[in-house]
């Protein structure tokens, strides 16, 4: 094809349309992705704040200014050297992690919002620990990390930026604070196993005494059942014997009703006087008698006459 011909063809009023028309809707028509945000200006003012999705521009007119994420963006702040309320030097990093409120005020309230936040970060961190005292930093590190946050955000609101939360990653104090604490923890881990061991035997104690008080109590409560039975069992040896007793004597009785107890209790009773005669007679030379009573023959009528008359009265 003749070039002459084919460069009228393309500066031609429909192509030349279709072209232009193709270049309209590519600089007006953007797409913005999600948790992103297209700062606008138009003749280099600030027109608005294009969010997630299609969006229309007027071309050569309106132009993106910035592109800001709404992502929540995580900052490391680095090292620094703070001085504590009793006059330590420490040095601390963190992590800082924050998002865009606001595109506008990111874009127009900062130069840059990521350095600014970070040095602001650094300054609060150390403000923050110089009111508190070394052993506070590492007991009370949430609420040094609350402190740092709530601060930066009072100063960071005119730049639309939210701050989450701060966390620190690392406190290291100097090596001769470092072998302090040592030396301390040592001595509260031996303190420790002193105080234990002490409440050991302290337990132990009481258990012994427990124990020797426990078996007291059984030799006791063991002494009192053998007395009791010890007592019973002497309390039916006693009956037994009055039983047997009573059984003899009326057994005895029985006898004593016939003809044959009766010469046998004479014969018992003249055996026993003789006897008594005999023992008197060895105790002492002088032997008083009653009237009548100079043999056994009359000792063994009188207690037979007695025994009679016993008898006699005990009949109906």
């Amino acid at each position: 094809m003749d070039p002459a011909v084919l460069i009228n063809t393309f500066f031609s009023i429909p192509v030349f349309l279709v072209i232009f028309v193709i270049v309209i809707l590519k600089f007006s028509i953007k797409f913005v992705p999600q948790n992103r945000a297209y700062v606008i200006e138009r003749f280099g003012k600030f027109q608005s704040t294009r969010e997630a999705g299609l969006n229309f521009l007027v071309p050569f007119i309106d132009q993106v200014a910035a592109d800001r994420s709404l992502k929540e963006q995580a900052v490391d702040v680095p090292e620094q050297s703070a001085i504590t309320k009793d006059n330590i030097s420490l040095h601390v990093d963190g992590v800082l992690y924050f998002r865009v409120l606001d595109p506008k005020k990111a874009s127009y309230g900062v130069d840059d919002y990521v350095f600014a936040v970070t040095q602001l970060a650094q300054t609060t961190m150390r403000s923050e620990l110089g009111k508190m005292e070394l052993d506070k930093t590492f007991e009370e590190r949430d609420m040094l990390n609350a402190n740092i946050v709530s601060s930066i955000n009072e100063a960071s609101g005119p730049w639309g930026i939210q701050v989450l939360r701060y966390e620190i990653k690392d406190i290291t104090p100097p090596s001769s604070v470092m072998e302090a604490m040592e030396a301390q923890m040592k001595a509260e881990r031996v303190k420790r196993a002193q105080i234990l061991e002490s409440e050991g035997d302290r337990q132990a104690a009481i258990n012994r005494a427990e124990g020797e008080k426990q078996s007291q109590v059984l030799a006791a409560e063991a002494d009192r059942a053998e007395q009791i039975l010890r007592a019973e069992g002497e309390a039916k040896a006693i009956v037994a014997v009055a039983e047997a007793q009573a059984e003899a004597l009326a057994k005895v009785g029985e006898q004593a009703n016939t003809e044959a107890g009766q010469k046998a209790i004479q014969l018992d009773l003249a055996t026993k006087a003789i006897e008594a005669k005999h023992a008197i007679a060895k105790e002492s030379s002088v032997i008083l008698l009653p009237d009548g009573a100079t043999d056994a023959t009359s000792l063994v009528a009188q207690a037979t006459t007695i025994i009679n008359s016993l008898n006699k009265g005990a009949k109906p």
